[in-house]
């Protein structure tokens, strides 16, 4: 069985009609009617978007077969998945979330370090998470200086430990795993 990947959460309905927010997890919101039906982890519900459009900050849209607020207020919380390979193909220094996380981290000298358990951005750039063998969770700057290798094929990527590091303190927000893209920053570049 492949690889899901959610895709979408459904929020709250939205009017009379059978209409919900819908939050997607895709670089580009539209990008959800381009994967055909969506499914729920355990794959048993489809969901076919019949309507969508833009709204402040999420989507509203509307499936088919759901016709009124009733309906449209059960489904409040599904999230929805693809499969792996019906997202697009990455560019060079470019990686879905869904295939770092788990992978084994080792330092530059090939020391094992721990596993990718996720990856965030707070506003400032992305940021790797691991979890260490022993010690700390740490939360490192997703970075070529940083992490100069990521070899999915090997499963695992290569950290350049700098000086300090920075511990997960409580108030950090859970992995949630989504298929974003996140982009590695170049040296000197921009996040």
């Amino acid at each position: 069985m492949s690889a899901l990947v959610c895709v979408a959460r459904i929020g709250a309905a939205h009017g009379v009609r059978g209409a919900v927010k819908l939050w997607t997890f895709t670089e580009d919101p539209f990008a959800v009617r381009r994967y055909g039906p969506l499914s729920t982890k355990d794959g048993r519900r489809q969901f076919e978007i019949a309507q969508v459009r833009e709204a402040k900050d999420h989507l509203v849209a509307t499936f088919k077969g759901v016709a009124t607020r009733d309906e449209a207020e059960r489904l409040n919380g599904i999230e929805l998945y693809v499969a792996r390979e019906k997202l697009p193909a990455t560019d060079e220094d470019e990686y879905y979330h869904t295939d770092l996380i788990g992978l084994a981290a080792v330092t530059t000298d090939g020391d094992a370090l721990g596993r990718v358990l996720a990856i965030h951005n707070f506003g400032a750039g992305d940021i790797i998470e691991i979890a260490p063998l022993k010690g700390p969770t740490m939360l490192l700057p997703f970075s070529n200086a940083v992490v100069p290798e990521v070899d999915l094929e090997g499963g695992r990527v290569v950290i350049a430990l700098p000086q300090e590091i920075e511990g997960d303190d409580e108030g950090d927000a859970p992995s949630t795993g989504r298929p974003r893209l996140v982009r590695k920053a170049q040296e000197g570049g921009d996040p």
